[in-house]
Parts: C-alpha cells; structure tokens; sequence
C-alpha cells in the first residue's frame, strides 16, 4: 500500500487547521498551503484582542503550534491585496460573489505552485475547483471537505426569513454560479468528505452520488485537560448559547422559549455576534442576558460558569460549540441537523428544529431535576474525548488509502 503523503489547502484557518494537524500527526503532511499563517505562537493573538490592536488579531490567530512553519506555504502577497481591495468589492458585489473571486483566486494561484511530491490533495468547498482540476490531471488522488450543507441549507434559512421577518431580512441572493461551482467540485472531486450525516443527506439530495461520499466527524480537544469544577448554585439554572445569534441557528426559537419559561428560576446567556434585528434584542424576555461576541479566551469561562448548553440550530455542517461543551461536562440540547454527538437522554435532549415549545421543555427538566446535570456531567465528558485529532486523523487516513486502492486513473508517486 503506497503511503500518503497529503497537501492540504485551506484559505484560512477552519477548525483550528483540523485536518493538516490531524495528517502531520501520522506523518503524512507534505505541505499545508494557506493565506495567512502568523509567525508567533503563545497566545500572542489573545493578547492583541485584549489591546488596542484588536482589528489584527484575527490575522496572528491564523496560526497552530503543532505544524511549524517549514510546513507551511502563505501565499502572504495574495491575502494582502484581498485585504486591500476587499472593502471596495464589497461596494458593488454580494457576499457571493465575492466568495467566488476570492475562492477562484485561491485555487487558481495554489495550482500555479511548485510543491514538493505528494500523491494526495485536500482541499476546502468554494475555494478548491481549479486546484482538483489542475492535481487530478496530475494523478493526484483529490478530496474536497464540504463545509456546509451548501444549496439546502441556503434555502432553508431563506425560507425561514420569510416566515419571521420581523426577527431577520432575507440572504442575499446567491448567483446561480455559487453553487454551480460546488457542484462542479463535486463532480471532479474522487472524494468528497463531510463532517456529518445531516450534510450527506442535503449533498445526496443535490445529486452527489453516495459512493462518492464518506463522513467525518470533526475533532476537539481542549488546549489542557477540563476537569469539570464544581457546578455553580442551581438557583437559578444557567442557560448558555455560544455561537452567531441568527435566525439558521435557531435564537429566535430560544426567545421564543425563553417567553414560555419567563417564571421559572433560569438564567440564558447568548455570547456571540447578534444577528437579529436590534428590535427583536431589545423586546427580548429579561431572562436573557446578551454579551456579543467573546473573545476565545473567555468561552472556556463561561462553559465553565454554566449547567446547560443550547442549539436549536436548523443547520450546521457539525457546531464543534457542542463538542467543547460537552468537553466541559454540559449537556447540550440539539436538534439532528448538525453533528450528531448528543445521545438523547444521556448527554442531554435532541428536539426537532423549529420547535420552541420542545426547547422549552427540554430546559424545564433540568429546571425540575436539577441531578440530571450531574447525572450527564461525566457522560459528557466521556463522549467529548471520542472525538480526538488523532481519532479523525486514523479514520481520514484509512478512508483515503482504501479510496485510492480503488481508483484506477492515480499516477502521482511520492
């Protein structure tokens, strides 16, 4: 069995570069390709975001100390006149159609490249098409990690708009070339991998064939060991949502629910970049507390302040926020429209999407057996720690090696 020997290319930093880690782990990283990737490790970015040089810091957190940097190819020139020219596009172009620039431009220049030999590439949705085109030519076995349930998902949160305008205006409209994109990605592609089974089943209703699909749960693990510390009073239960507060997600659902558990001895925190119309935040019920976004440095903190995680998402390719949850030892209450980590009854409640009243229930039996969170809390953490980098590295190399005994048209050698 010929070895893998892999490049990765991702435009940022997704999943705290999951997914080169994972490889150079097992000693099958050849190159990770990327825009940026600072030069200081330590948590230097922490400390800019705490300073008066906050607008940079999400430059130097583009960085993981496990890959050094001889690794590591930034194509620093490109990612600079996207900065540059960027804010005038966004003038008189949609999101997407910046995302399509920006992904082509990417791809595009990432083929141009001389890499050292490799037989395997990896690339992300949206910004990978060119790359496939240009590797598979050269017999290299290509994989695309789809990052979202892409066409589906867009409708669903376009439908939703329409059904509670009051809370959201509807998405931009996505050109028709967005997604003929992916699809084209799809198509060229040997492999396409999701992180779960609520992507798979929106790629299978877009045409992509199921024997050309595998699914890979994402990773986490915290930076030290989380030993669950002592639970805080549960008078009143502490209720936490971290993560964007929009209408894919599901906020409007909590508010709703929160409404409906207005009398019960519960507190709701929502950390993270508000979504909403500033109307819909100020008629809010008082039970909810809104802290905008948190910089990472403090999410542990409030994990660790709280009994209870929520995600009434109505999609998410996986929300690695539970995983850090349940790190922690909080059950999460989920719908299946994500990854499914939660195990109903035993490291909290999975309810249907767009369902308030199912939420509010789910929160209410914590409310009334307040042993059920310490019942969970080592269920929790047990689940969380199947869920390690190097887990997904060994299910993403055996995938990748029994793919590509399979496929005749390889000739890239190491």
């Amino acid at each position: 069995m010929t070895a893998v020997r892999a490049v990765v290319a991702q435009i940022g930093s997704r999943e705290h570069f999951l997914i080169p880690r994972a490889l150079h782990r097992r000693g099958a990283l050849v190159r990770l390709l990327t825009a940026r990737y600072a030069p200081f490790g330590g948590g230097f970015a922490d400390r800019l975001a705490q300073s008066r040089w906050k607008p940079v810091a999400r430059v130097f957190a583009a960085r993981h100390d496990e890959l050094q940097r001889n690794l590591v190819t930034t194509l620093t020139l490109w990612d600079v006149a996207q900065r540059v020219w960027g804010p005038f596009r966004r003038e008189w172009r949609s999101h997407y159609q910046s995302s399509i620039l920006a992904g082509t431009a990417f791809a595009r220049r990432v083929a141009r490249l001389r890499l050292p030999a490799h037989n395997v590439l990896i690339a992300y949705s949206y910004a990978a098409l060119e790359l496939v085109e240009a590797e598979r030519a050269r017999g290299v076995f290509t994989v695309v990690d789809q990052i979202d349930p892409a066409q589906v998902e867009y409708e669903m949160v376009r439908e939703e708009a329409r059904r509670w305008p009051d809370f959201a205006m509807p998405p931009e409209e996505a050109p028709t070339e967005y997604f003929g994109r992916v699809r084209a990605e799809w198509d060229r592609a040997h492999l396409v991998v999701v992180n779960s089974e609520w992507t798979r089943e929106a790629l299978l209703s877009q045409g992509v064939p199921a024997e050309k699909l595998e699914v890979m749960p994402l990773a986490y693990e915290p930076p030290v060991p989380l030993p669950r510390p002592s639970m805080p009073p549960f008078r009143p239960l502490q209720v936490l949502w971290v993560g964007s507060a929009n209408i894919r997600k599901g906020i409007h659902y909590l508010l709703q629910a929160a409404e409906m558990l207005q009398h019960e001895p519960l507190e709701i925190t929502v950390a993270g970049t508000i979504g909403i119309r500033p109307e819909r935040v100020r008629k809010a019920p008082g039970n909810i507390r809104w802290l905008g976004p948190v910089p990472r440095g403090r999410v542990d903190a409030l994990y660790r302040s709280h009994h209870v995680f929520v995600l009434p998402t109505l999609s998410d390719g996986f929300a690695i926020t539970q995983l850090e949850a349940l790190a922690i030892g909080l059950p999460v209450i989920v719908t299946p429209n994500c990854g499914r980590v939660v195990h109903d009854g035993e490291t909290g409640f999975v309810i249907p999407p767009r369902d308030a009243s199912a939420l509010a229930d789910a929160i209410k039996r914590f409310v009334r057996d307040p042993t059920l969170v310490s019942y969970m809390a080592p269920r929790c953490i047990a689940a969380a720690q199947k869920y390690t980098v190097d887990t997904y590295a060994r299910r993403l190399l055996r995938i990748i090696e029994r793919r590509m005994m399979a496929c005749p048209d390889l000739s890239a050698v190491t």
